[in-house]
């Protein structure tokens, strides 16, 4: 599983911690005086207030290290410097600051400001997971999911993390929840319960899951069969560029199941297909071939019109417009 490269927002990082969903240790400096500090630092260049932020840091305030971490993490008012980003990370990890931890945990799978090494990035994430942070359980599942990288593969142990995610919402985990059951893996094989985790995931939007979705739809597993529920979340995924849900849609218009056949908009989404991947691993080109000996010149002259408004307003727009 592709490990996604972010770091959470900061203001969405701000609300979380005085909100008090992640465990912190007692503070003489709260977690809004400490972001107000750093941000006026970035936004503002204001030396006082930076002065302020390191004081109360040196005194040992988890607070003040977090956000002067993330200050040389993201180079965000003081020059980008991992290294000192490690020091004030791990002052506050080490105080038990779960958001600390999980940077920490990133820094060293990274290689960031210190010699990468997995199994203290998995050591660490495990700190920050077992207090609730989502993004770390997200992390942990993926090392124990793969495998090899600081942990041994244990699906078990992944599918059990990504659970821990994907019940605070977090999408990437419940999709990968979703797969875990699909195919059985640290978990019994259920694709009821892989649909229902897809569901979850592709309402917000993971494109990944729509297309799983409606591949579920379409084969009628762990749903009963329904094309207009397959076009639908094909077509959700499609806008995204998801070039299997392209193909697929376009096959469902093709042969006019769960939507009115329509050979030009097939042969436009074979196209957009096609071009975004045009491996032979993509059957969207061979489909479109087939499909061009039974359509007019003037039904592929349309079809590459839409193409082109497909490529310009999304698909969704496109289609929309062209019906």
């Amino acid at each position: 599983m592709q490990t996604p490269r972010f770091r959470p927002h900061l203001l969405a990082l701000a609300v979380a911690l005085s909100l008090g969903s992640v465990c912190l240790p007692a503070q003489a400096m709260t977690s809004d005086q400490a972001f107000a500090l750093a941000e006026s630092t970035w936004k503002q260049k204001d030396a006082t207030a930076l002065a302020q932020l390191r004081a109360a840091a040196q005194s040992g305030d988890a607070n003040a290290q977090y956000w002067l971490g993330t200050m040389y993490d993201l180079g965000q008012g003081v020059p980008k410097d991992y290294a000192q980003a490690l020091l004030w990370f791990r002052k506050a990890a080490e105080q038990g600051d779960g958001y600390s931890q999980y940077h920490l945990g990133l820094m060293y799978q990274a290689g960031q400001g210190v010699p990468q090494d997995d199994a203290k990035a998995a050591y660490w994430f495990r700190k920050a997971a077992k207090q609730g942070l989502d993004y770390a359980q997200q992390y942990l599942a993926i090392m124990y999911a793969d495998g090899g990288q600081g942990v041994p593969q244990d699906y078990a142990q992944a599918a059990y993390w990504f659970r821990k995610a994907a019940e605070q919402g977090d999408g990437y985990s419940q999709y990968h929840l979703g797969l875990m059951y699909q195919a059985g893996q640290g978990v019994p094989q259920d694709e009821a319960q892989a649909a229902s985790w897809y569901r979850k995931a592709a309402e917000q939007g993971n494109a990944d899951a729509q297309a799983s979705l409606g591949h579920m739809y379409a084969k009628g597993q762990g749903v009963p069969q329904d094309y207009a529920q397959a076009a639908y979340w094909f077509r959700k995924a499609a806008e995204q560029g998801d070039g299997y849900s392209q193909y697929h849609l376009g096959t469902i218009y093709e042969k006019g199941q769960g939507v009115p056949q329509d050979y030009v908009i097939a042969y436009a989404l074979y196209n957009i297909s096609a071009a975004g991947d045009p491996s032979s691993d993509n059957p969207a080109t061979n489909n479109r071939s087939k499909l061009a000996a039974r359509m007019t010149p003037q039904q592929i002259a349309a079809g590459q019109e839409l193409t082109q408004r497909m490529m310009k307003m999304g698909v969704t727009k496109a289609i929309d417009s062209w019906r």
